[in-house]
């Protein structure tokens, strides 16, 4: 390869467009949070105080159960992003980094779709029915 040529230094190393990707994504998704958590704390703070029937009639409505969604995934694929990019960047050893990236993905899968269960359940509730039974 050689030390004459910059090209001959980095020659082998693979793409350079995959960090890229990644930071624009991260600052979407960002965006994206900042958008959706202020919307959603405006809206909390409009609701009633206290008031558990007026919250759940609040989100049962399909705009607000699609946007509490969108809310869920962008927050669970940043919180996914960033700390992906520690992991990579702070674990020393492949079987190491490999089995907390793994680990990472299914706390995150996990997380979201679990967050959209709950959104998704209160949203088709009978009207009148706590998603709890009582």
């Amino acid at each position: 390869m050689g030390n004459g040529t910059r090209l001959g230094r980095v020659r082998g190393l693979g793409s350079s467009h995959h960090g890229s990707q990644h930071w624009l994504q991260q600052r979407l998704t960002a965006l994206g949070n900042i958008l959706l958590v202020t919307w959603f704390f405006v809206s909390l703070i409009r609701l009633p105080l206290g008031d558990h029937g007026a919250v759940q009639r609040w989100a049962s409505n399909p705009t607000v159960a699609l946007a509490l969604i969108l809310l869920v995934i962008s927050v669970f694929w940043h919180f996914r992003l960033g700390l992906q990019v520690m992991i990579e960047d702070y674990v020393h050893g492949e079987a190491t980094r490999l089995l907390a990236l793994v680990i990472l993905n299914f706390y995150a899968i996990g997380g979201a779709a679990f967050g959209i269960f709950a959104i998704v359940r209160i949203a088709l509730a009978p009207a009148g029915l706590a998603p709890g039974g009582m």
